[in-house]
């Protein structure tokens, strides 16, 4: 393609060229920000971080940008190109809605929010936290309100859309509330079918090995390490760029496991981001297609793959290796597989079973709706949280650094974002019963440690094709339906009660 042929398209493209490289300038920043970034950081990180959010908004929001938008309808595109037109009108719609005041205000109060809530979660100090939290949500209830109305569509909406393009809340409602009637009976069955597990592997488990087996998982699933690294921060992570992947875990020296569970999940994300098309890398269709999308690559790997019987059989004298513990008791694979499918309610959304999972993200969903609405206040966060957990969960958690404190989401402006780990949980399920269909042994394959046929097929169905479609053409593309929970409820049957 000519700058002859379509010149109001082929500006466009070096334009939104500039802004991707400015977006993950920003990417990294915000993982040295977590992972390496001394406390001392804090406050020139956070005019870091504001200056270039400006920067790239008024790029974006230039006068002569809706012009080229437009004028490049009319010139001759191929599909991937009318794709990523239909992207960068969407870029520039949510950014056009928002003045550069409110972009950098906003940015300048989750930094610091996120900083002192990375003080408060350890002492489980809500109260350290709640003001800057307060701030946080006023501008984003601020930005969220400018954007329904330029939208169309309800306050809450108009955020979740920049995580689950087309995401609406009246349709996840529907979801949730079936998954939220099925959920606590379903609980109760598997509570009273499972059997106290055998005794397991016992630490302590010094951070070196569990950093070496992390290491060794990852390249069993495929991740590139000439292009990406793992790191220790508070909150597990993936960020960086394609060519650059950060991901992140953090260690308990009592329970190996839940570093591995999360390094199995990160590096899903991170194999979603490098099986991007490199052709399309600097352009918005080249992105990841939604939140929902990239959750579902990091449950796809975690939940669906690395926690059956068969990976286990493959994994279990390469998880005993780095500790020295082959052939001894609690470290084969029956046992492990016991210990991590085993579903006990608990208090962290991020170490919670499969089973219980979903009614965490159910939590959460529904009080940031309120929140978003003005129907709850900061203040009334934290007996909202512990209720809520109550009612979903029968559980009640003992202090704020095990409750509402325990996720950066909010603290950093990530208001939208948690429906879309659920909705990544049955699109994880729809995807590897897709999979399991079209690949050969599959099982088989994952038995051997040998994930080359999984990520060929994501390669192909899902990360070759970035954001050329929406979610829904997606996955009628490569399962054959839209999103369907009956597909993640047969999959929790057959696994839990099987």
């Amino acid at each position: 393609m000519t700058m002859a042929r379509c010149p109001a398209y082929c500006r466009l493209e070096r334009l939104f060229t500039r802004l991707t490289l400015i977006e993950q300038a920003l990417g990294l920043l915000h993982w040295d920000m977590a992972a390496m970034m001394p406390p001392g950081g804090a406050a020139s990180r956070g005019e870091q971080l504001a200056t270039l959010k400006a920067l790239a908004h008024e790029l974006l929001t230039a006068a002569g940008v809706k012009p080229l938008l437009d004028a490049a309808v009319d010139e001759d595109l191929d599909d991937w190109q009318r794709a990523n037109l239909r992207e960068m009108r969407r870029d520039w719609m949510h950014a056009a809605m928002v003045p550069s005041r409110l972009v950098e205000d906003l940015s300048r109060a989750g930094s610091a929010s996120e900083t002192l809530w990375r003080k408060a979660r350890p002492a489980g100090d809500f109260a350290a936290v709640a003001a800057p939290l307060a701030e946080v949500l006023r501008l984003t209830r601020e930005m969220a309100e400018i954007k329904s109305q330029a939208l169309g569509v309800p306050a809450y909406d108009a955020l979740l859309d920049q995580y689950e393009p087309g995401g609406r809340a009246a349709a996840i409602d529907v979801v949730f509330d079936d998954l939220g009637a099925f959920l606590p009976g379903f609980l109760e069955q598997v509570l009273a079918k499972q059997t106290p597990p055998p005794p397991g592997p016992r630490g302590p488990f010094s951070i070196e090995r569990q950093k070496a087996l992390g290491l060794r998982m990852m390249a069993v699933l495929g991740f590139d390490f000439e292009h990406g690294r793992l790191d220790v921060s508070q909150h597990p992570f993936c960020g960086g760029t394609p060519d650059d992947v950060r991901i992140t875990t953090r260690y308990d020296e009592g329970a190996f496991i839940k570093s591995l569970m999360g390094v199995l999940h990160e590096t899903g994300h991170a194999l979603y981001e490098r099986g991007l098309p490199a052709a399309w890398r600097t352009q918005p269709v080249g992105r990841a297609r939604g939140m929902s999308l990239h959750e579902s690559q990091s449950l796809l790997m975690e939940m669906q793959a690395c926690r059956s019987r068969e990976f286990l059989s493959f994994a279990a004298p390469v998880i005993a290796e780095p500790f020295e513990a082959a052939g001894q008791p609690g470290w084969d694979a029956d046992t492990l597989h016991a210990q991590i499918v085993r579903v006990t309610p608990d208090f962290i959304r991020v170490d919670a079973d499969e089973v219980t999972y979903p009614a965490h993200v159910i939590l959460r969903y529904r009080l940031e709706k309120a929140l978003i609405g003005g129907e709850m206040q900061v203040a009334d966060i934290p007996a909202a949280w512990n209720e809520g957990m109550v009612r979903l969960l029968g559980i009640r958690p003992p202090d704020d650094r095990r409750g509402c404190l325990q996720d950066i989401h909010w603290y950093d402006g990530a208001f939208g974002y948690f429906p879309t780990y659920t909705l990544g949980a049955m699109t994880a399920a729809q995807l590897f019963d897709a999979a399991a269909r079209a690949v050969p042994d599959l099982p088989a394959s994952i038995g051997r440690g040998d994930f080359r046929p999984l990520l060929g097929w994501l390669r192909e169905a899902v990360h070759g094709q970035a954001s050329r479609h929406t979610t829904d053409e997606l996955l009628i593309s490569a399962t054959g339906r839209s999103l369907d929970p009956s597909v993640f409820k047969a999959h929790l049957r057959q696994r839990y009660l099987a």
